[in-house]
């Protein structure tokens, strides 16, 4: 009896992490897959004509096993891995490569799948059937359907090698993270350090049995220490490190793989009929081509980089006036702009982490989210959780219907990769007659508390926190029929729209009144705090711009052309970045090698999306600053237009149905202080 494959016997279908056994996955995959295989073999023989229903529809709910083990594993692969699960995902990637390529290379079925689509126009189907039907057609011609046997063969080569060297890199991106320590026993050297940042560190070496203070690669300890430590060759030293991940020529070096991978993706497109990856990813994107892209870019580029170029002027003027320094490198950037910052705003982290306690700050989400869509989040402890360390909680509407069970995993450990992100364990979905609700898990890595305090959240954090939230409502509030149309199945560069706005609530002094009351004295953040954070909000916003251009700039380089001539990780970049560069050029570093987003993620030639989503989230919150920031016709208009549709329609069709409107890119330079 294998858990994985039966229905589970807990409380709302939740997974039952603590029963199940790393030797279950393979068994359970093996058998998901077949069950999948057993249910597009009876579609493909079913000798009735193909219909809409015993085709399309068939095909959307076909797979739900695997679907579940899949996502559990990979959940866990990502926030709690060890050796083991990273052997089972080296063996199971390839399998899961060439199932889903049999299903869309297998020709029976697409012959089906043509026969309903070319009978569209007849068949009166609602705009969530002709999403999917559309969506499905083309998964098939997008994916080589099309195409004669000899290339189809070739295909699947091309996509297995694909998800080896994926996985791949990003086990070589987190054993270089793990890899390196500094580890200090001179108190001097923490000089600048906040305490928590000290605290952190003394307990790591503690763990580890050593005296003094070990600091690491992951964000809770890195950024505090480049943006705080006064010793400039120990921040060098560290920013080295972190710059120099997979790109050191050990085991772990990840150039080849990045060159692979770029090559072998230009390659698939060409083999499908298209000029570029980033012509055949952004066929299915809101922003169309990669010429989209570029102009987008470069015209935001035009627009941020005078405001860069004199915000790093000024920069280099104030390390030049307060510590002599000649020339600004990467490892001084954050650590006088946060000296300058707290000049010119008398603003400092450490001094607003007191009133960022992380529970108050989850609970203040929480209080948003109910004051806008009707939400309660309550606590449950009769649920199964793969680490003590998470919290669950039941999410209700008004009428006290179950909407969601929410997963929170806030801390670091071994085996959780940096960064901040939200997944579900299980989609939703209506199936006869049933809505079947999702399981949402956030994941971020933020301070641990110590003996001493609580987990107290860097104002940056803050906004980690409610982004990763609003990704997280998009999953919970999703209310559409079919699972792979349901929560975040959306066009990638429409998907950063729910996350980014809740950060906004995030500025508003009427919202900050929920949470942001000090650890131990409960007293409100003070006004003149608050005033200072809107203000500072767009200070740097120039060069903060340039930042995020050019890792778009680099994405859309390594995707929109012809790759089959790079042959230097390094030299390619630094054409990349030619536009966009302020600080000198590192040897030693490499941005490609670590850059997980577009080797590992799902973003090749979509990191743009994080700016074209920021045009469509400032233009959405200007509505809400019109009528009121917990207007409830406007929160309600933005549940049943955007929240809760999922992928059902075109994301442009459910923007103007909310905003009445295309959006005007006008909000987020005003916003950005770039106008």
């Amino acid at each position: 009896m294998n858990i994985l494959t039966q229905k589970f016997q807990t409380k709302y279908d939740t997974a039952p992490f603590s029963q199940i056994k790393n030797e279950d996955y393979m068994p359970a995959f093996k058998e998901g897959i077949a069950s999948a295989r057993t249910e597009i073999d009876a579609i493909v023989n079913n000798p009735e004509a193909p219909t809409f229903q015993n085709t399309i529809e068939a095909l959307a709910f076909s797979g739900d096993m695997l679907d579940r083990i899949s996502n559990i594993f990979f959940n866990l692969h990502s926030a709690e891995t060890n050796d083991e699960l990273q052997q089972i995902a080296q063996e199971v990637s390839p399998l899961l490569s060439e199932f889903s390529n049999d299903i869309r290379l297998n020709a029976a079925l697409f012959a089906k799948v043509k026969a309903v689509y070319e009978q569209k126009s007849t068949l009166h189907l609602t705009p969530e059937q002709t999403t999917l039907l559309d969506k499905n057609y083309k998964s098939f011609s997008r994916n080589g359907a099309n195409l004669p046997e000899d290339q189809k063969e070739k295909l699947r080569e091309i996509d297995k090698e694909l998800s080896m060297l994926s996985l791949q890199f990003g086990e070589n991106v987190l054993a270089e993270t793990n890899a390196f320590q500094m580890h200090l026993t001179d108190e001097a050297d923490l000089k600048g350090l906040p305490e928590g940042a000290i605290e952190a560190a003394r307990s790591l070496a503690k763990q580890q049995e050593k005296e003094g203070w070990i600091f690491t690669l992951d964000y809770p300890s890195y950024i505090p220490f480049v943006t705080y430590a006064d010793n400039r060759e120990l921040r060098k030293k560290m920013a080295l490190a972190f710059g120099a991940k997979a790109f050191q020529k050990n085991e772990y070096d990840n150039q080849e793989i990045v060159l692979k991978i770029a090559k072998l993706r230009y390659e698939r497109a060409k083999l499908l009929g298209y000029e570029t990856h980033a012509h055949f990813v952004l066929e299915e994107r809101m922003a169309e081509n990669p010429e989209k892209v570029k102009s987008f870019l470069s015209d935001l580029l035009t627009k941020a980089k005078p405001a860069a170029e004199r915000e790093f002027k000024q920069l280099t003027q104030f390390a030049k006036e307060l510590d002599g320094i000649e020339q600004l490198e990467k490892w001084d950037g954050a650590y006088y702009s946060e000296k300058l910052k707290q000049q010119l705003f008398n603003l400092d982290d450490e001094k607003l982490k007191p009133y960022f306690q992380l529970e108050k700050v989850l609970a203040g989400a929480f209080t948003v989210a109910q004051k806008l869509y009707g939400l309660t989040f309550t606590e449950i402890f009769d649920i199964d959780k793969y680490h003590e360390e998470v919290t669950t909680y039941e999410v209700k509407d008004e009428n006290g219907n179950l909407v969601s069970i929410f997963y929170a995993d806030f801390f670091p450990r071994k085996g959780k990769r940096n960064g901040a992100w939200m997944t579900s364990f299980k989609s939703q979905y209506i199936k006869d007659g049933i809505n079947e609700r999702p399981h949402i898990s956030n994941v971020c890595n933020f301070t641990k508390p110590t003996e001493t305090k609580p987990s107290l959240l860097t104002f940056n954090e803050v906004t980690t926190l409610f982004h990763e939230f609003g990704h997280g409502l998009h999953g919970m509030l999703a209310n559409t029929t079919y699972p792979s149309l349901s929560g975040t199945s959306v066009y990638w560069d429409f998907v950063e729209l729910p996350s980014q706005i809740m950060e906004n609530w995030c500025y508003e002094a009427e919202a900050l009144a929920l949470f942001a009351t000090h650890y131990q004295t409960g007293e409100m953040i003070p006004m003149e705090l608050v005033e200072k954070i809107k203000e500072s909000a767009s200070f740097q916003e120039g060069m903060a711009t340039m930042r995020q251009l050019s890792f778009g700039l680099l994405d859309m380089g390594w995707h929109g052309q012809d790759t089959t001539h790079i042959n230097d990780v390094k030299k390619f970049e630094s054409e990349q970045f030619a536009e966009t560069q302020l600080y000198p050029e590192v040897l030693e570093n490499a941005m490609s090698t670590s850059f997980s987003h577009i080797f590992q993620g799902g973003y090749s030639s979509g990191y743009y999306s994080y700016k074209w989503a920021e045009v469509l989230d400032a233009d959405a919150f200007e509505y809400f600053k019109e009528k009121g920031i917990f207007n409830k016709e406007v929160a309600t208009k933005f549940k049943d237009n955007v929240l809760s549709k999922g992928g059902t329609e075109a994301p442009m069709v459910l923007y103007k149905r909310f905003r009445g409107q295309e959006p005007k890119p006008e909000a987020l330079l005003k916003r950005a202080g770039l106008v």
